[in-house]
């Protein structure tokens, strides 16, 4: 499972939200198998929102997740610095609690989270480019239906499935495609 967050560009709030220079970010998980994927919207980016979120996560999956994969950022680990001495963050802890793995990729080499990166480009091309938010609830709501979207389209990589249908054959089926 690839995660990381996105911070949702400035123009595309608008209102009361832009008045009180609001800041939205964009929590997303990403199965590497299935493609499938799950956000949530956050006021905030910080190891206590990791948190919450991980644990929508596990209950938005129908299976186990064994490993997260994440960058160094600051809302999933103190610091590098830090994690190397062995000092863990609320999100490191939590994980840990859980029994999923923590894997780090290599500072500097978003990359190596590649499919959540492509994710969020393409939510820059197809979402952000075109719509606005009045309010935190007002961009909860749209970027729910975003995603929704995105689980049912069907992908190349997964033989024209969509990513809901690839994990339900899977869970049903046993199928691999």
């Amino acid at each position: 499972m690839q995660v990381d967050v996105k911070v949702v560009p400035s123009v595309c709030i608008t209102g009361d939200a832009k008045i009180m220079e609001e800041r939205f970010y964009q929590y997303t998980a990403i199965d590497e198998y299935s493609r499938f994927r799950f956000v949530a919207a956050f006021k905030e980016q910080s190891t206590y929102s990791s948190v919450q979120f991980l644990e929508m996560l596990i209950k938005a999956f129908p299976f186990k997740i064994e490993c997260i994969q994440t960058d160094n950022g600051m809302e999933f680990i103190k610091s590098f610095d830090e994690h190397k001495k062995g000092k863990l963050s609320l999100f490191e802890v939590r994980l840990k609690e859980l029994g999923i793995r923590h894997k780090l990729i290599r500072p500097y080499t978003p990359r190596h989270n590649g499919k959540v990166e492509r994710s969020h480009r393409k939510d820059n091309e197809y979402f952000y480019a075109t719509h606005r938010f009045h309010s935190f609830e007002d961009f909860k709501q749209q970027l729910a239906v975003h995603n929704r979207r995105y689980n049912n389209f069907p992908m190349r990589p997964l033989n024209w499935h969509s990513p809901k249908e690839y994990i339900l054959d899977y869970l049903h089926d046993g199928l691999l495609h």
